[in-house]
This record gives structure tokens, C-alpha cells and sequence, in this order.
């Protein structure tokens, strides 16, 4: 399914989402929009989804007498708030930039309107995945299919609003606001050695972490000193990996960086089709959205296969892996620009194994990525989820990838981690692949 493109302006209205005062509040935004939802015939409903543990959505719908659900569905709204301080680690300008372009690529609804604390677009219907679907062949191979079309035809951007500041300077000379946002007083203060991907597009996968690391909690020396070593072991990942040649330009792809269940929708099968093994899926959610390495996109996807409760038991094998990289190569083989400095068709196994290899390579950023995440949430968030235990799950993840990767677990004899256990395993012999 391809969105129709829209090149409509998105107004801003003056307005804000409150959660003390639900439902008045989102029934002021939705008739800002549609003032002809007020009309006597109007039945306007709010459906809550639950499946997220950073912004609130709702769904809009007006069940006007004498429509079917699937009519009401076809003008439905979502409005999505955002959660409380995530402006300290989402762009949210960069989520609407990056919302209008997949729009203009049909990879994304249309977005209708945005408010003070959130935004309101066109309503997808089909069904939001669980974990479990996501493993399901048929689901998996779908994800794989939209995903290439994301990293083959979206480019990267910089941001519309990216500046520079010279206010503030570490030791090695570099502005601290490497993504734009970076300067304030604790930054200035800190002086910290950012990280830097040098001839990087940003902002980037490296240059959104580094932001978070300057953002965490620094009031006890506790708090510091494991800032400074986060801070250290991005300085590491950066040195290691974000050179490294991969799909894209310049080893960078327009990532969505939160491919999660809840930010896949599976559509509606096509009159005349069943649901296998032609589905079809689209993806939701763009604030995480900047240009990385796909193999890091990937791996952050593969990591979502144990929900929030991170399942280690459940990560793809390697015939799992291997099966959606394929899928993902030869849509992606089939849809990238072809130029003429670059007219030669890809080897699709050769691909495939690099791309397996390199999904490999970057298993272990995710948990360090989304560790930092939670830490910050821990902080800010007052939504009822456990942010610092995840932290803590999310860090060991990387812990044990890099104990794992540079041999220290086997020169100390310890256990392998089920994480690790699970992700060398070549079948799930649960079920056949």
C-alpha cells in the first residue's frame, strides 16, 4: 500500500492535549480540525491505544448514523501527544520534517494538523502487531519488504532548522551542540569529549546518542561518573563502527530507528488475496527517524522481537535473520536508484551475507541505545513503566555483546548469555523455517 502523496500545508493550531482533562481537551483539537464534527448528526468516539510507553494516541472516530465501521474508519483521526519532557530527547520539529517527507514518498498518512504538544494525521486502518506476530514468517517477510522501501527510496536530510552555536566547546576544540540542541548550562559545564562521526549527514544514529548522554541526570557524582563512562563507550562505538561502508550513502539509510510491534500496522488484505503470503504492512511513529547504518535499523528491529519484557528466548536465529535479510535485499535490489556511475546490478547473496554479518556486527547498539533512552525516561517520564529497570536490562545487552565480541566472558569462564545463546542458534526448533 502506498499513501497518497500530499503536498497540503499542515496548520498549527494554538492549542494543547491535556491528560488531566482527556477527553474536552482532544475534543477541542478534533473540532479545530473538523468543525463539521459538531453537527447534530455527529457521534464522536475516542478509542485509547495502550501500546506505547512514551506519548499518548488516540483515535478519533464520528460514527454519524447510517455508517459502517469500515466508512467511519475511511475519515478517522489519530491524535498523538506527546509524553511529558520528551522534547529532551525527540526532535519534535525533526519528527513533522520527517512525517511530510514519507508522506511526499506515499510511505506515510496524511498528516492534518499539529498542536502545541503533538500532532493529528489520517488514521491507518488494519491491525497493530504484538511481538509475537513479528515473528511470524509471513509478518516478518512483509516488515522486510517495507523496510527496503524506506532505506531504497527516502533520502537523507539534514535538519530544516540544524545550527550551530559556538557558546560552548570542549576540550578538543568541537561545538557541543553537535545536533543542534546540545547547548545549556550542564553541557557547557560538563565540557564533555563529544562524539563525533566525522563526514556523517546529521544529525545521525551517533550524534541522537551523544545527545542523550549529555542530557542524563548529573546532580551526584554517581550519576557523573556513569556519564562519563556511557560517554566513553560511545566514543568506542564511534571509533569502530560509524565508518564502516554499508547500504545507502556514505553507509547511511533514513532509518526508523523504533520498529517495535506497535509501530507496525498489518493492512488489510487486497480483495481477491489472502493473507499469506502476500501481506502487507506500513509503519507508524517517525520521532526517532534520522539517517543510520541499516544494519543498525535492522538489528534494532530483530531486538523488538521480545517486546517490552525482553524475551531473550524468542530473537531470531539465524535462519530467521537470513530469511528477512533476504527478503529485504532483493526488494531493496529492486527499488534503490540505480545511477550511472552505479548501473551494475547487486549480487544478492553476496549482500545477503554482508548484511547478515553486519547485522551482527551492530547487535549490541541497540541495548546501549535504548539504555541511555530509559535512563532519561526514568527522570521525566510519568507514565507508569519501569524505565530504570529496562535501562538496566537494555545496558546488560551490550554489556554481554561486548564482553561476548572482545572474548572477555570466555577468558573468564562465565556462562554464555541466553541473549547471546539465542542469537547463534541456527534453527528455533520450536517451529520450522
Amino acid at each position: 500500500m502506498a499513501f497518497e502523496a500530499s503536498e497540503e500545508h499542515v496548520c498549527l493550531l494554538p492549542l494543547k492535549y491535556d491528560p488531566n482533562d482527556s477527553e474536552s481537551s482532544a475534543r477541542q483539537l478534533v473540532f479545530a480540525l473538523r468543525p463539521d464534527w459538531q453537527s447534530t448528526d455527529s457521534k464522536v468516539e475516542f478509542v485509547r491505544f495502550t501500546d506505547g510507553i512514551t506519548n499518548t494516541l488516540l483515535k478519533a472516530v464520528n460514527r454519524r448514523s447510517g455508517l459502517a465501521t469500515h466508512e467511519a474508519d475511511r475519515d478517522a483521526i489519530l491524535l498523538r501527544a506527546y509524553g511529558h519532557g520528551t522534547d529532551l530527547i525527540i526532535d519534535r520539529q525533526r519528527e513533522a520534517q520527517n512525517h511530510e517527507l514519507l508522506m511526499r514518498h506515499g510511505l506515510a498518512p496524511a498528516l492534518l494538523a499539529r498542536f502545541e504538544n503533538g500532532m493529528m494525521y489520517r488514521f491507518v486502518s488494519g491491525e497493530v502487531t504484538r511481538p509475537e506476530d513479528m515473528r511470524r514468517p509471513e509478518i516478518s517477510s512483509a516488515i522486510a519488504r517495507r523496510l527496503a522501501q524506506w532505506h531504497a527510496i527516502v533520502p537523507c536530510i539534514p535538519n530544516a532548522n540544524h545550527t550551530t552555536n559556538s557558546a560552548c566547546h570542549d576540550d578538543n576544540g568541537y561545538k557541543t551542540d553537535v545536533v543542534g540542541e546540545l547547548v545549556n548550562e550542564k553541557s557547557c559545564s560538563l565540557k564533555p569529549s563529544v562524539a563525533i562521526a566525522q563526514g556523517k549527514l546529521e544529525p545521525n544514529l551517533w550524534s541522537v546518542m551523544q545527545k542523550w548522554i549529555l542530557a542524563l541526570p548529573s546532580d551526584t557524582a554517581a550519576q557523573q561518573d556513569h556519564a562519563a563512562l556511557l560517554q566513553k563507550e560511545l566514543h568506542g562505538l564511534v571509533a569502530e563502527l560509524s565508518q564502516r561502508p554499508g547500504l545507502g550513502k556514505n553507509g547511511l539509510v533514513f532509518s526508523h530507528n523504533d520498529l517495535l510491534s506497535g509501530n507496525v500496522i498489518v493492512l488489510p488484505a487486497k480483495t481477491g488475496q489472502t493473507d499469506s503470503p502476500n501481506a502487507e504492512v506500513t509503519f507508524i511513529d517517525y520521532e526517532y527517524a534520522v539517517p543510520s547504518p541499516a544494519a543498525f535499523d535492522i538489528a534494532n528491529h530483530f531486538a523488538e522481537w521480545g517486546g517490552f519484557d525482553c524475551d531473550m528466548s524468542v530473537l531470531p536465529t539465524v535462519a530467521q535473520r537470513r530469511a528477512f535479510i533476504g527478503e529485504y535485499i532483493r526488494a531493496y535490489a529492486a527499488l534503490r536508484p540505480v545511477t550511472i556511475d552505479d548501473s551494475t546490478a547487486l549480487d544478492i547473496m553476496v549482500e545477503e551475507d554482508k548484511l547478515l554479518q553486519e547485522v551482527d556486527v551492530f547487535r549490541g547498539v541497540p541495548g546501549f541505545y535504548w539504555g541511555i533512552w530509559a535512563l532519561i525516561q526514568a527522570t521525566i517520564s510519568d507514565i507508569d513503566f519501569d524505565y530504570a529497570s529496562y535501562a538496566e536490562t537494555r545496558l546488560s545487552e551490550y554489556w554481554a555483546w561486548k564482553a561476548e565480541v572482545s572474548g572477555e566472558r570466555a577468558k573468564a569462564g562465565a556462562e554464555i548469555p541466553l541473549r547471546e545463546r539465542r542469537w547463534a542458534q541456527e534453527v528455533d526448533t520450536n517451529e520450522s523455517i
